[in-house]
């Protein structure tokens, strides 16, 4: 919606409030709603907003999606009746590709919060994080699920 419409759907409404559809009224209602939108422009969402929080739901829905299926995995693996035979436990080093505190610590939250999934440790450089899997096929694996799912997801929000 363009600041012109609402500038003229502002004046309608002070027009109608008032109960005056007179030119003068109108162009005091159109004074008063341009007025209104200039000090009000901060809090109309920039694109750039929109599309950070169409990433954060991105985000969210991909964290859900993966709860879900991690959660199912997990079951499986504890009803095996032979549970050493479905376990396959590793400690997985991820070469991280995100730096920033913030990023990390979302990252390593989202894989703790995953079934079957826990972060251990960070290096002290920051380039690896160190992730705990339940029952892992191969670290290549695990490394391109969560360059691919999470990580992929932190960086473009924090981008």
């Amino acid at each position: 919606m363009t600041v012109a419409v609402i500038v003229l759907m502002l004046a309608l409404l002070w027009a109608a409030i008032t109960g005056n559809f007179s030119g003068l009224n109108l162009l005091l209602g159109a004074t008063i709603g341009a007025l209104a939108v200039s000090l009000l422009r901060t809090a109309f969402a920039p694109p750039r907003a929109l599309r950070k929080i169409r990433q954060f739901l991105s985000l969210t829905l991909l964290f859900f999606y993966e709860l879900a299926v991690s959660a199912v995995r997990v079951a499986i693996v504890v009803l095996t009746p032979n549970l050493r035979s479905a376990l396959r436990p590793k400690v997985v080093a991820f070469p991280l590709s995100v730096k920033s505190d913030a990023e990390i610590t979302l990252l390593a939250n989202l894989i703790t919060l995953t079934p079957g999934t826990l972060s251990i440790d960070v290096s002290a450089d920051r380039s690896i994080l160190y992730v705990h899997v339940l029952n892992a096929q191969s670290p290549e694996a695990v490394i391109a699920e969560i360059a691919g799912g999470f990580e992929a997801k932190v960086r473009e929000l924090y981008a």
